[in-house]
């Protein structure tokens, strides 16, 4: 409901601010349209003026074609979240933001369906879990609690062709699912969760081993990823180097890194400076991605990350795929 002018000359007295600096905030449906109406209002120049700053001209042509874009969303996709976490949505946000944000490119509605991991762990119907999901994303997280259920979902995505994206710890039980079901290596896991595991496919880097004191000492921030040419990684970035931010401790342990690669796996994203894996993908899979960095808090509203976006695109595909097989039975 919009103020009135006798309520915004109220206001403007009462707060001792000029009229005209009364904005209304109004309740929206899509929470986009937010700006527009501040816009409307003049808010950028209010604030400026006070300020004594000069004002410019602004450009919001790319932010009402998002307003109108996610008004008009006709298309819809599910993908499967799993992780420990998701009673407690928030803790995942970044993430489902970035989905969405994905959605917007490809005017599709991205809908969630949390699965819990601890879940997966003793569920063996996994094909009734992921019934209706078009994708299967494992993101990041600590803790062993879950990670035979995350590994059993990516197994799941791997076998079925299911488009999967692994996000940090994603990445982590991606290839420890690998090494233990297609290298044979049974006992492969990571040191975070057993210190003296047989084959630690995921292990402290030599100078993380002597740090006691854990505050702030993880991998942390900005590092350049090199990607290899003709990988879908360099097909969804188009560019050799990248930067990403890294929010992690444990990283891929490279004594196994031939065996993983004679089986299948392609390493297309390396930082060269401390040669450690960034991005693992599977060629014989349709969509079969995974990163040590976190995208996500890279993705926006109006420029969706190009990992994500290349996951729901699959997804989408995959989604379309299902569904005229439906078709097809029924006829």
């Amino acid at each position: 409901m919009e103020l009135g002018s006798d309520i915004k000359k109220k206001l403007s007295l009462y707060c001792s601010i000029p009229n005209e600096n009364v904005i209304e905030a109004i309740d929206v449906k899509n929470l986009y349209q937010i700006p527009i109406n501040f816009y409307n209002q003049k808010i950028d120049e209010i604030v400026l003026k006070h300020f004594n700053m000069e004002t410019k001209k602004i450009d919001i042509k790319d932010w009402l074609t998002l307003v109108d874009t996610v008004d008009n969303l006709k298309d819809e996709v599910e993908i499967a979240l799993v992780g420990k976490y998701v009673e407690l949505h928030d803790a995942y946000l970044s993430v489902v933001e970035s989905l969405k944000h994905a959605g917007y490119k490809h005017k599709t509605k991205v809908t969630i369906k949390w699965v819990d991991a601890e879940g997966l762990e003793c569920n063996t119907d996994l094909k009734e879990v992921f019934k209706n999901s078009s994708g299967i994303i494992v993101p990041g997280g600590f803790g062993s609690r879950g990670i035979e259920g995350k590994i059993n979902a990516v197994k799941y995505a791997r076998e079925n062709n299911i488009p999967f994206f692994g996000i940090c710890l994603g990445l982590q039980v991606a290839v420890i699912e690998f090494a233990r079901n297609v290298c044979g290596l049974q006992d492969a896991y990571s040191t975070e969760f057993d210190e003296i595991c047989e084959d630690p496919i995921i292990d402290l880097m030599m100078d993380q081993k002597s740090v006691v004191n854990m505050g702030g000492t993880m991998r942390l921030g900005n590092f350049k990823c090199t990607l290899r040419k003709g990988t879908l990684a360099y097909e969804n970035y188009k560019q050799e180097v990248i930067i990403e931010r890294h929010r992690h401790r444990y990283e891929f342990n490279n004594k196994y890194k031939e065996l993983l690669e004679s089986k299948g796996i392609v390493f297309s994203g390396i930082n060269e400076e401390s040669d450690l894996v960034e991005i693992i993908e599977l060629p014989s899979h349709p969509h079969f991605i995974a990163c040590q960095f976190h995208p996500e808090f890279k993705s926006r509203p109006t420029r969706s990350h190009p990992l994500f976006s290349s996951f729901v695109k699959s997804s989408m595909d995959y989604s379309k795929k299902k569904i005229g097989k439906k078709e097809k039975v029924r006829v």
